[in-house]
């Protein structure tokens, strides 16, 4: 979701501030929500701006960094290796999902390529 533009925040600030209405008015006015002018009221008394505020939400990467660099060179030394034996490898100093493995191996531009499939004839089968 974007956040509000600050065009629209600088004019319900002002109007807030002129004195055009109440809170409930100028929501009603701008159609925005009761919640964004107490919201944009209050950051701008405790912050000083009524710009958006960026929040990094969500975990931290398993690998970042120097725990990166070295799943890199892992990679280069052995490109063959499975998602369990890069866990195994790796099991001292990240304790991660292998999904959290395939997600890092993705940031850093590897890709999986799968073996070409060789048909079996049918005389192997039976």
């Amino acid at each position: 979701m974007k956040p509000t533009s600050i065009d629209l925040r600088e004019r319900i600030v002002a109007a807030y501030d002129a004195g055009e209405g109440t809170r409930q008015q100028i929501a009603a006015r701008f159609k925005v929500s009761l919640g964004l002018v107490k919201k944009l009221l209050a950051q701008r008394k405790s912050l000083g701006t009524i710009e958006p505020q960026y929040q990094n939400v969500g975990r931290r990467p398993a690998f970042d960094g120097e725990d990166l660099k070295k799943l890199d060179t892992f990679l280069r030394k052995r490109a063959d290796a499975t998602l369990m034996e890069i866990q195994v490898y790796f099991n001292g100093c990240v304790s991660c999902s292998i999904q959290a493995i395939a997600n890092a191996i993705k940031r850093l531009g590897w890709r999986y390529k799968k073996n070409r499939y060789e048909p079996v004839s049918k005389t192997e089968k039976m």
